[in-house]
Parts: structure tokens; C-alpha cells; sequence
């Protein structure tokens, strides 16, 4: 159940409406996410199946790296001023007879050159592409004269991109079980069951927009999706810290149940996975505005947007998916059924001695008081420090003294 968007003003008794931003700042359990559980499961699976579905019918656009190609590259700058990826792109295609794979800038100012990719090309062909772009657009070199020299090649193996593609998924297995062993230890095997869910549901999604939109899959793609995994497993362990520390010995007590405990836990960090994406967004996506409109780099634009796709994946899936799959795992456990039922049976009979209608319905809400959290957090507070104070020993024997009717000094008195 969720809290009300109102609270009571103690000198008026005048219901007080509070704002989003302020419940999202206070976090005592106003947003109902585990409670929805089954919402998001619906949600969460349909995405994934369309991924899939996706995936195997448009597939992937694989970049040269990993499909073998040829690769020419030459100066941006010609004896006729700049030239453009058009012109570049039209010269190739006058002489194979087809447009290049891909024609891109990199670069600015006087770096800046132009990139032409295509299947693989025999040695004559190369030299007859060369020779047509150095014949139509005159590219200048360091000391401003037209020189055919400055156009260079190079050839890419496909062998070359499943070597990175099998060292990556080496990566990937080797990453996914030294999580789950991290988990397994610091947390619960259930925890990390969950965690592994939500990384594997960042992967698939954010392949399966790439297969989508046809971004094309380069090197920098797989170092991103490496990247974005230990992003969204952070923002996964985060909240499971606060959901083991809500829930500690939660069987014996009839305050709240578990999937309570573990949604005011989500409220609670709600706010700090929200700034920890906003400011972790803002550079990626000043690196893809920078790195693809300015400079023009494939392999900046790459990263940024495997990294974009795949920060978002993961704040969803960490506070979505994650947690309330940890609840459903965890509500299959008898002691945790039999947990709840204490507590639905504590409310209904302090709502019968209060003679309040709706038995627990009616006071749910009190469960995520936040003047009770304060209470039982000063509670705590108090019983550490007499625990502290019980366990310092003296530092003077005063009490004895005293007891014998004695002066600090030692002198009796009269």
C-alpha cells in the first residue's frame, strides 16, 4: 500500500498535500513499487520477448571489424577546398559501381579526414579507388600540395572480430560469476538470482535496440555493454544494501512484512538512483554530441550510445525489476508467508481496539509513518550508547570511594 500524498499539520489538523519531489526526497515508502510487482513483470517480459523477437528478425549490423572489409582514408582537405563524405562517397561508387558500406568524418580542423568502408576489395581495386578520389578530389598533404600518397588503405580480417567477439563473452561469463559468487557471499543466493535477472535484462535490451534502430555493433560497442553491466549492477547492490539492512530479523517482528520493508528500502534510495543516472547521463550524452557532431568520431558515437542505452536499461531494471523479483522469490518462503499473516493479524486487532473499520487496510499507513521510522531510529540510537556507556570502564574509583565514605583526597569525613 502506499502512503498518502497528504499529511496532518499538528497545530491545525489541516491535511497538508505534499509534492512528488518532497516524497521523493523523504522517501518513506509513498511509492508503491513492490506492491505493483506483477505490473512490471508483464512490462519487463514483453520488452524482453520484442528484443528477442527483434534480434532474430532484423539481426545486426556489424561493423567491419567484425564482418572483414577494406577500409580508405584520406584528408578532408582538397585543392578545391573541403571535401565532403557525398563527393568521397560519389567517386567510389564511379568506379566499383556501388556506394561504400559507410562513409564518415573524423576529426576537425586540419586532422580531419574521410573514412570510406566497403567489402573486402582486391589489391587492383584499391588502386583504382585511389586513383579516382586523388583524380577528383586533388586531397592536399602537410605542406599543401596535391599528392595521391596521402590516400591510404588497410585491409580488416573477419577473424579479427570474432577473436574480440570471443574474448568479450569470456569477459562477460567470467564477470557474471564473480558476481554472483560476491553476492552470494555479501548478501543471499536469492539476491544475487535477482541481480543476474537485471543484468542479463540490460544485455538484451540493449542489444536488442541496437538491432532496432540498426546502430552498427563495432569494438567500442562491446566495451560499452562491459561497461554498462558494472553500472547496473552498482545501482542493484545499492538498494539490496538498504533492503538487507530494512529487513534484518525481520521474521520476529510484526511491524512490517517483507515486501514492505524491501519497498520502503526503494523509496528510501529512490532519489539517489534518480541523481546518480541524471549525472551519470549527462557526460555520455555530452559525449555523444561532442563526438559525433563536432568531431565525427564512429567509435565515440558508439560508446555513447551503447553507454545511454544501456545506463536507462539499468536504472529501470535496478528499481523495477530487480527488488520486487527479490519479494516474489523471497514470498514463496512459508516463514515469510507466516511473517506476514502475524502482521495483517497485529492490524486487524489493533484496528478492532481502536474500533477503525477496514481491519489492516486502515492502518497500513501507519506502517510507513516517517515520525515512527524517526522514533525507532532514536530508539536504536539510545540503546547503542547506554550499550557504549555500560561497556567504558571507570576512570576513577569514585563510586568505591564514596560507598566507604571516603573524599577523593582519602580523608575522612568529620
Amino acid at each position: 500500500m502506499a502512503k498518502p500524498e497528504t499529511t496532518t499539520n499538528a497545530a491545525s489538523d489541516t491535511p497538508v498535500k505534499q509534492s512528488v519531489f518532497h516524497r521523493l526526497y523523504t522517501g518513506t515508502g509513498a511509492f508503491d513499487i513492490v506492491g505493483h510487482r506483477k505490473r512490471w513483470f508483464v512490462f519487463f517480459g514483453a520488452l524482453v520477448i520484442a528484443c528477442f523477437a527483434t534480434m532474430g528478425v532484423k539481426g545486426f549490423n556489424f561493423g567491419i571489424e567484425f564482418e572483414g572489409g577494406t577500409q580508405i582514408q584520406l584528408p578532408a582537405t582538397g585543392a578545391d577546398g573541403p571535401i565532403t563524405t557525398r563527393e568521397a562517397g560519389d567517386a567510389f561508387a564511379e568506379v566499383m559501381g556501388t556506394n561504400p558500406a559507410q562513409t564518415q568524418q573524423v576529426g576537425v580542423g586540419e586532422s580531419a579526414a574521410i573514412q570510406l568502408r566497403s567489402e573486402t576489395l582486391e589489391p587492383n581495386e584499391v588502386q583504382e579507388v585511389k586513383q579516382a578520389l586523388f583524380e577528383r578530389l586533388q586531397p592536399l598533404d602537410a605542406s599543401g600540395t596535391p599528392s595521391q600518397q596521402v590516400i591510404s588503405d588497410s585491409r580488416v580480417s573477419a577473424t579479427w572480430g570474432g577473436e574480440i567477439s570471443r574474448q568479450a563473452l569470456i569477459a562477460l561469463a567470467v564477470f557474471l560469476v564473480l558476481v554472483a559468487i560476491f553476492l552470494v557471499l555479501y548478501f543471499e543466493t536469492w539476491m544475487a538470482v535477482s541481480a543476474l535477472v537485471a543484468l542479463l535484462h540490460d544485455v538484451v535490451v540493449t542489444a536488442g535496440i541496437y538491432a532496432l534502430v540498426g546502430f552498427e555493433v563495432t569494438p567500442a560497442t562491446a566495451i560499452g555493454l562491459l561497461t554498462i553491466l558494472g553500472y547496473s549492477l552498482y545501482d542493484t547492490v545499492v538498494v539490496f544494501d538498504k533492503v538487507k539492512e530494512n529487513t534484518r530479523g525481520i521474521l520476529n517482528l510484526t511491524r512490517r512484512t517483507y515486501a514492505e520493508a524491501a519497498n520502503l528500502a526503494l523509496n528510501q534510495t529512490l532519489m539517489r538512483s534518480i541523481n546518480t543516472s541524471v549525472i551519470a547521463l549527462l557526460p555520455v550524452v555530452g559525449l555523444l554530441v561532442i563526438g559525433y557532431l563536432l568531431l565525427g568520431s564512429g567509435t565515440l558515437q558508439d560508446l555513447a550510445l551503447v553507454l545511454l542505452t544501456g545506463m536507462l536499461a539499468g536504472t529501470l531494471s535496478s528499481v523495477l525489476l530487480a527488488t520486487p523479483m527479490l519479494v516474489a522469490f523471497k514470498m514463496r518462503d512459508p516463514r515469510y508467508r507466516k511473517q506476514a499473516e502475524k502482521v495483517r493479524a497485529r492490524r486487524e486487532n489493533q484496528a478492532r481496539k481502536l474500533g477503525v473499520e477496514g481491519g489492516a487496510e486502515a492502518d497500513l499507513a501507519d506502517d510507513f509513518n516517517p515520525g515512527d521510522d524517526e522514533q525507532l531510529a532514536a530508539e536504536l540510537r539510545r540503546e547503542k550508547a547506554y550499550a557504549a556507556a555500560a561497556s567504558v570502564p571507570a576512570r576513577h574509583p569514585k563510586a568505591g570511594q564514596e560507598r566507604r565514605g571516603a573524599r577523593p583526597t582519602g580523608k575522612r569525613k568529620r
